[in-house]
């Protein structure tokens, strides 16, 4: 992926967080946020146990016992908590958490995605996602728009096995906003220079403006 594009989609997906909202941040591009909350008091939450996660550590502050879910090294804020992965995932299961960002493999044009196994590769285990998408109140996608083979994450009809068959509410791409609807797959906002038309060719289906759409900012 290329490093500017992820930064923009994690710039973007800031924007949607607000003020005391409790947050998890999937492993990849979710974890790149961070740094763009520009002052927003967002309490971050990682399923292997803390609440009030912080920015990610300087050199002296690293320590290689505090790490995320995808095993990152982390820091924590003030007034943060520590507790074991069951009450972590109590936490999720309840409904607890306001918003997951999760990366994805693929989300289909009514919002069901799937994140966690590719056919005809090892699966390492599902982890936290089919818990974040049915716990979370809102589940926004981060990720490029397209695969490494050129092959659109956004599709008709899954081919890889889904995450759960609640919608999510936005992916955020490095060409687009989308946001999922009854009537199927809307374009909140494009972020390229690119026409609505060029990006469906590109897609491989057609694709329409919501009625909240921004134009090219």
């Amino acid at each position: 992926m290329n490093q500017d594009k992820r930064h923009v989609i994690a710039k973007r997906i800031a924007q949607e967080l607000e003020d005391g909202q409790v947050v998890n941040l999937g492993i990849g591009v979710p974890t790149l946020i961070p740094p763009y909350l520009d002052g927003k008091t967002v309490h971050l939450q990682t399923e292997n146990g803390l609440l009030g996660m912080g920015p990610p550590p300087s050199e002296r502050e690293l320590d290689i016992d505090l790490i995320n879910a995808g095993k990152e090294p982390v820091t924590y804020l003030k007034g943060s908590a520590f507790f074991n992965s069951a009450d972590s995932f109590a936490l999720i299961r309840g409904g607890h958490v306001d918003v997951a960002v999760l990366g994805i493999l693929q989300v289909d044009m009514y919002g069901e995605m799937a994140n966690w196994a590719v056919p005809n590769q090892p699966i390492l285990g599902v982890g936290g996602a089919m818990d974040l998408v049915t716990g979370a109140k809102k589940v926004i996608a981060a990720a490029t728009l397209f695969a490494k083979d050129g092959t659109s994450k956004l599709v008709k009809e899954l081919t890889y096995k889904s995450s759960g068959d609640r919608r999510i509410e936005l992916f955020v791409s490095d060409y687009a906003v989308f946001k999922f609807t009854d009537e199927g797959v809307k374009v909140v906002e494009i972020l390229e220079d690119i026409s609505i038309e060029e990006l469906s060719e590109k897609v491989g289906f057609t694709l329409e403006y919501a009625h909240d759409y921004v134009r090219n900012r």
